[in-house]
């Protein structure tokens, strides 16, 4: 589906912004008018900015419960109660789980952790699990990246004399757990300055808080920052205030002295003596953690990276990366399937708002990665459902600028089970319902969602001349690192490029265009890359000036660094 180009220059209190930028940066016109997109307005914040610090994290005990949740801790520790730590069994949940068990084990040894199966304990806490942990003589669960709905099992556990302090940051109904405190930035009423953690970022602060209200010195726990960074990259929360400190460390930890799992994980997937970026987290470490729960246990993920041992822990990774080869190929196959399904009812081209799809036979571990390829490819808000447990289980994602996560609640009445965020949704109904939780999934998006929302939207952050991109510019871009939602990395557009003359398709079906590019203003020839855009090759290949949309991509894994446009978007003049 073709993007449609959108420019939207500066409000009036970004201009002002912009011009008092302006005087420091002033040899690099663009560099001003990014920070002001981003609301940035002084040269101080500018500075402040380019320079993250951990000194500008917030006080763990501005979040709301914080102080209770580390009172019950010392208290659990102090009567040398045992406690189980127990977290999703996605990226942020056994992040979270590695992190906190991590950190405590040094201090305390009656400490377990647990995490899920998808397939026999399902999302979250269950009365099962809490038997078993029962069973087991725990005191005190440390619930990461779920629990905020689990009111009946939260209940019931206290009636077994188990107390629960939830870390948690998906949207919470209106009736809370009965724990004994809940960490979550969400919350109504909370003051939290960072309402955006990942779920192991608020593992990380309740760890913080710890650290403080035991006298204990912060490098040990800052040291497992990369866990943090890993979190915040899969789980595509916010790249501001906090979140971007806590990411910025963490990379800095990731290329220096990793986990031992996590370096294990870079070791197999081919990153060893390379620079990680945020896209390497999110392509190639994230994917292979979320395989473990997707397709076998996400405990396994955990094991690694808790893992003490060298060899143990490159035997789990490669273990972890078997389980990413088959979630690849189950990946493919269902999309495949799922697409063959909606073009025999005549969805692919049709005028409905949303796709909601159904087949009891798909692997539960999967669908969302599915959901996800759906909603790119038709660029609607999608539901993908399959049977596990004795109802039908999925995952709905939706477009930019959508939120989903009400869309869904607006059927609430049909579901046994939902949560999520704004983009993505995991929910649960009967079987019988899917006709009506279709229709009404349908109805409500027709009538709130915008017509300029069911079409990718590609963004310009500026508009730049072959002869701005000096040294000087590509290393204060540098410095916007580490990008995601809020600082996503820049869109620039340069108006009436040419072919250098060498240009030329490349791909198994020549269905990419390697470019070689010249403007009027720079004698610079910049290579680029255009994938899928053979059918724009005849009009570059014949001289004629084009406009392009592209990030600027720096390659330093071959001696010195080179520049590459990676071009989104092509318009012929």
């Amino acid at each position: 589906m073709t993007s449609k180009w959108n420019y939207c220059p500066l409000t009036s209190d970004e201009q002002e912004a912009e011009s008092r930028l302006a005087a420091r940066y002033s040899g690099v016109p663009p560099v001003s008018e990014l920070l002001a997109q981003r609301g940035i307005s002084t040269v101080e914040e500018a500075e402040k900015f380019f320079h993250p610090s951990l000194r500008d994290l917030h006080d763990p005990f501005l979040m709301p419960d914080m102080d209770r949740a580390v009172g019950r801790l010392n208290r659990a520790m102090g009567s040398k109660e045992k406690i189980m730590v127990y977290g999703d069994y996605d990226v942020d949940g056994t992040t979270a789980v590695a992190l906190v068990y991590k950190y405590l084990r040094a201090y305390y040894s009656n400490i377990d952790y647990y995490i899920p199966t998808r397939t026999e304990d399902g999302y979250g806490i269950s009365k099962a699990t809490i038997d078993m942990a029962a069973e087991k003589g725990v005191n005190l669960f440390i619930i990461l990246d779920c629990g905020i709905k689990a009111v009946e099992e939260i209940a019931y556990a206290r009636t077994l004399g188990i107390d629960f302090i939830i870390c948690d940051h998906h949207v919470a109904d209106e009736v809370l757990p009965p724990a004994v405190a809940i960490l979550n930035p969400k919350l109504e009423g909370s003051t939290y300055p960072c309402s955006h953690l990942s779920g192991c970022g608020v593992g990380f602060k309740l760890m913080q808080a710890f650290a403080i209200s035991n006298g204990l010195g912060t490098a040990d726990l800052e040291g497992m920052l990369d866990l943090v960074a890993v979190s915040i990259a899969a789980d595509i929360v916010p790249m501001v205030g906090e979140n971007r400190i806590l990411t910025y460390y963490g990379l800095k930890r990731l290329n220096s002295n990793p986990n031992m799992g996590l370096r294990a994980i870079i070791r197999t997937c081919g990153l060893s003596g390379k620079e990680i970026t945020i896209s390497d987290v999110i392509f190639k470490i994230g994917p292979r953690i979320n395989a473990s729960g997707r397709m076998q246990s996400g405990k396994e993920a955990v094991d690694l990276l808790v893992s003490r041992n060298s060899a143990d822990a490159l035997t789990l990774a490669k273990e972890i990366d078997r389980y990413n080869q088959d979630r690849k190929e189950l990946d493919k196959m269902i999309t495949d399937e799922a697409n063959a399904i909606l073009e025999a009812r005549g969805e692919t081209h049709s005028d409905k708002k949303t796709i909601v799809i159904y087949n009891k036979d798909w692997h539960k571990g999967i669908i969302g990665i599915v959901a996800s390829r759906l909603t790119e490819l038709y660029y609607k808000p999608t539901v993908v459902l399959t049977f596990a447990g004795g109802l039908a289980t999925g995952s709905s994602r939706s477009v930019q600028g959508f939120d989903v996560y009400s869309a869904v609640e607006s059927a609430r009445d049909l579901l046994e089970n939902f949560g999520g965020h704004t983009y993505a949704v995991g929910l649960s109904l009967k079987e019988e319902n899917i006709p009506e939780f279709t229709r009404r999934f349908e109805q409500y998006v027709t009538d709130n969602i915008r017509p300029d929302q069911l079409r990718p939207t590609l963004d310009i952050d500026a508009y730049l001349t072959f002869s701005e991109i000096s040294n000087e510019f590509l290393c204060l871009l540098r410095r916007f690192n580490p990008f995601g939602p809020g600082n996503a990395k820049p869109v620039f557009c340069t108006r009436s490029v040419k072919d250098f003359g060498t240009s030329k398709l490349v791909g198994k079906a020549g269905e990419h265009i390697k470019l070689e590019l010249v403007d009027d203003t720079s004698g610079k020839v910049f290579n680029g890359i255009a994938f899928n855009s053979a059918a724009h090759f005849a009009h570059i290949h014949a001289g004629r000036p084009f406009d392009i949309c592209y990030t600027i991509e720096e390659n330093k894994r071959k001696g010195s660094p080179s520049i590459q446009l990676m071009v989104k978007g092509i318009t012929p003049r």
